[in-house]
């Protein structure tokens, strides 16, 4: 099966792995995707590794992303990263509003607006999150929630920029658990989103912006999971940490790529 739209498989490591261990897993991945062509991979280490990370992935085309980042340039805001430093420091993407950002942190859908806008001007590609949690999915809201975040997320964005960006839905109840969507529930939701995209931003911009799938991606299910329509790649986590399983991954979803 080909798509129109180049799948993008991102590497989320969260608060794991030193440089040391950035560097090494870097080299050994880029070893093992010489010639894979057809698919772009990103890896988002911790911000400590950023730099020597995408020092290590220079001649590639593996991007280094961030994991968050915060919506003003400069100033006096101890702790937080801008977009600036991120393109210093060699990024291409930058996670905006992951759900354990808006568990834990207290990220909410106008700061993941925020954020999003902030980045754009940098060159920088949001992979925008949006998902429900499990009590939301029992009780049948999961439209209606994705439908809030998503709207609220892109608010005063132009059609040109969503279609150059990366929406990742991501069910709540399944990061991390070992319980992932069945593909055609993925399906159903991320056929959603893209149907919101073409009422709101035209059909164009919906025909472009990639939307990956996230929660307990592994190996094993990515080929269903790409087979879908609509589903444009996965946004990884636990399976990103050791090269053998995210390169599994990589190399299921590269069989879904435009030729």
């Amino acid at each position: 099966m080909l798509k129109e739209r180049r799948p993008i498989i991102a590497g989320n490591w969260k608060m794991f792995k030193t440089v040391p261990e950035a560097v090494s897993f870097a080299q050994e991945l880029k070893g093992a995707t010489v010639g894979l062509t057809g698919i772009e991979v990103a890896v988002c280490p911790p911000f400590t590794a950023l730099v020597p990370l995408a020092i290590a992935l220079q001649g590639t085309d593996i991007a280094a992303g961030a994991q968050d980042v915060y919506w003003e340039d400069k100033g006096a805001f101890t702790g937080e990263i801008s977009p600036v430093m991120l393109k210093d420091a060699g990024c291409r993407y930058v996670i905006i509003g992951h759900s354990e950002r808006r568990q834990f942190f207290g990220e909410t859908d106008e700061t993941v607006n925020r954020k999003v806008r902030a980045v754009l001007p940098h060159g920088l590609i949001p992979i925008m999150c949006v998902g429900e949690r499990l009590e939301e999915r029992e009780a049948g809201v999961t439209r209606e929630v994705v439908h809030n975040q998503t709207v609220a997320g892109l608010a005063g964005l132009a059609p040109e920029q969503v279609a150059g960006l990366v929406i990742a839905y991501e069910p709540v109840w399944a990061i991390g658990t070992g319980k992932t969507a069945s593909e055609e529930d993925a399906q159903q939701v991320i056929g959603y989103i893209r149907a919101m995209i073409k009422d709101l931003y035209g059909g164009d911009a919906a025909g472009r912006v990639r939307i990956q799938y996230g929660g307990s991606v592994k190996p094993g299910n990515t080929a269903g999971l790409m087979a879908m329509p609509d589903i444009d790649g996965a946004l990884v986590g636990g399976a990103s940490l050791a090269v053998e399983s995210f390169l599994g991954i990589i190399k299921a979803a590269a069989g879904y790529r435009k030729s």
